[in-house]
């Protein structure tokens, strides 16, 4: 009846995506607790996506291409586009905002394809497990910018320009040559460990995050 290849293996990434775009919806409410709770929840996803995909064992190739092209195209929105309407609810709209998210997005774009070259390529010459990543996953995003929009929570500390920041700084790391040891077991229960004090964090705190455009005001708070 419907175009795609539909069974159990894409569920998680397509409840990551739903989960990044309500994220952004309360984004633009100023309700920034629960759109960094969305961003973490979408990383978390994204970590037993590709563990439920390797499960089954019957996937066509074409099922298993689109699984990939799949998971590239929502890691997009929920690591590429969502972190950057985050930046713009919560951040002054300065030619540095744009241009930081801008360049954030773009290097997404970029990592991503050049991923996807790279795993089918891999798919078609080999099938041995990949053991690390070229530059900065774009899922890294899923824990860098909340804690970056915690950090405005400090009292005190007034700094709109920090969040545009992150993201630019985030996307020089996502293109950049350097390689990143792929987590296994150990890897993986210290990003839990992480992402759960972080979701602490923003759960407790994620309330005194506040828009520094002037004259707008949190509904959340």
């Amino acid at each position: 009846m419907f175009i795609g290849y539909y069974n159990y293996t894409v569920l998680l990434t397509y409840f990551g995506l739903c989960s990044a775009v309500y994220g952004m919806m309360q984004a633009m409410k100023n309700d920034y607790r629960t759109a960094i709770i969305c961003l973490l929840i979408c990383g978390l996803c994204d970590m037993f996506d590709g563990m439920i995909a390797r499960t089954n064992k019957t996937r066509s190739e074409d099922a298993k291409s689109f699984g990939v092209q799949i998971d590239s195209l929502c890691d997009l929105v929920c690591f590429g586009v969502f972190p950057v309407i985050i930046g713009f609810a919560l951040s002054p709209a300065s030619w540095f905002t744009v241009l930081a998210a801008a360049f954030f997005v773009l290097a997404a774009v970029i990592r991503l394809g050049y991923f996807n070259v790279e795993e089918m390529n891999r798919m078609g010459g080999s099938a041995d497990k990949r053991h690390y990543y070229t530059g900065l996953p774009v899922t890294a995003s899923a824990l860098i910018m909340p804690m970056v929009a915690l950090i405005t929570t400090l009292k005190g500390l007034h700094l709109p320009f920090i969040y545009p920041l992150g993201l630019a700084i985030t996307g020089v790391l996502n293109i950049s040559r350097f390689r990143v040891r792929k987590p296994y077991t150990v890897g993986i229960v210290c990003m839990i460990v992480v992402g759960a004090l972080v979701f602490y964090l923003a759960y407790r705190y994620g309330g005194s995050i506040t828009c520094m455009k002037p004259g707008v005001y949190p509904t959340n708070v």
